[in-house]
């Protein structure tokens, strides 16, 4: 049976791969700050831990029955954690410094003993923030691939520590052996994610928006709703992931849809789903860069795989389960 460490496994991504690693067969453990959210965690066993803590990484990092460094180690490890939220939370820059701190933190320990305990395969989740934003300027047209990085010039904190880990991982590969896989996340989203209260992202957000209005309602959209963005639900990225865990290319590669949408009608997708007769406002607020769209030709060369299903599908899932928690809420 393999043995598997997952990094903030009380968040949305980190606690679907729970789930999905044990319809496989593994053993897993967990680590974050909190449990899951939304439903008792699937892990063989939980540890509430904060990853900042050098000393807390040594201890979850060593796997059971592991009596001596190297000898019988995680075969993978995920590192999700990480201090982070929707535009409300990245793009005020009332976060940054816990952002850019908490981050590195969490990733310098995991790094130092991940070779030190000679973990056999390390999968780190960077993110598209990481693209400059000169690249980003136009909402049609962004460019995305992943040699488009450099010269940076991430248009967040968040972007620069997601490329700073990157580039501590990749260090660490070469001087240290650690062998690693390094993925960019194009908004994943679905049900079980946070959808209220500041750190919920754009598909969440605006799903509860629509849900909580009433028909002759508008709903408050940041900037002009013509920037652009797309969204890979969560089960296409975890297939993903693993599907980069089992082969041999490194990273870092985009993980994310092709199918780029405005966010006025990603709003004009979620009314059309409910049903209701609303009309958008564009208000000032945080929106980030006007073009994001995943560029995934590096991955279909190198892994082979495709986005199954359109937006669409699941924009559904996600608005049928935020509703189902907006109801519950007011009962």
């Amino acid at each position: 049976m393999k043995k598997a460490l997952i990094l903030g496994a009380g968040g949305f991504i980190g606690s679907h791969m729970v789930k999905r690693l044990k319809k496989e067969g593994y053993w897993v453990r967990g680590v974050d700050l909190k449990y899951p959210e939304f439903g008792k965690t699937e892990a063989d066993e939980f540890v509430i831990g904060d990853l900042r803590n050098p000393l807390v990484v040594k201890e979850v990092i060593l796997a059971p029955n592991q009596n001596e460094l190297g000898k019988g180690s995680f075969d993978e490890v995920y590192q999700f954690a990480a201090d982070m939220g929707g535009a409300g939370y990245v793009f005020t820059g009332d976060n940054d410094a816990n952002i850019m701190h908490n981050s590195a933190m969490i990733n310098l320990n995991v790094a130092e003993w991940a070779v030190k305990y000679k973990i056999k395969l390390l999968f780190y989740s960077s993110s598209a923030c990481i693209y400059p934003k000169y690249n980003q300027m136009d909402p049609n047209n962004p460019k995305l691939s992943e040699d488009s990085a450099y010269p940076a010039a991430p248009d967040s904190e968040y972007g620069w520590e997601k490329l700073f880990s990157e580039r501590l991982y990749l260090t660490f590969l070469k001087n240290l052996g650690l062998n690693i896989r390094i993925s960019r996340f194009h908004n994943i989203f679905g049900p079980e994610g946070t959808w209220e209260g500041g750190k919920e992202k754009a598909p969440a957000a605006l799903c509860r928006k629509v849900i909580e209005a009433q028909d002759g309602d508008f709903i408050d959209v940041w900037g002009d709703g013509k920037q652009t963005r797309s969204f890979l639900y969560i089960d296409e990225c975890l297939e993903a992931v693993l599907r980069l865990m089992d082969s041999d290319f490194i990273g870092p590669v985009n993980i994310g849809s092709e199918e780029m949408i405005s966010i006025n009608n990603l709003v004009r997708m979620i009314i059309g789903i409910s049903g209701k007769n609303l009309k958008i406002k564009n208000i000032k607020g945080p929106e980030g860069v006007r073009g994001r769209n995943s560029d995934n030709k590096l991955y279909r060369e190198k892994i082979g795989w495709e986005v199954s299903q359109p937006l669409k599908v699941g924009i559904e899932k996600t608005y049928q389960w935020i509703e189902e928690q907006v109801k519950s809420r007011k009962n």
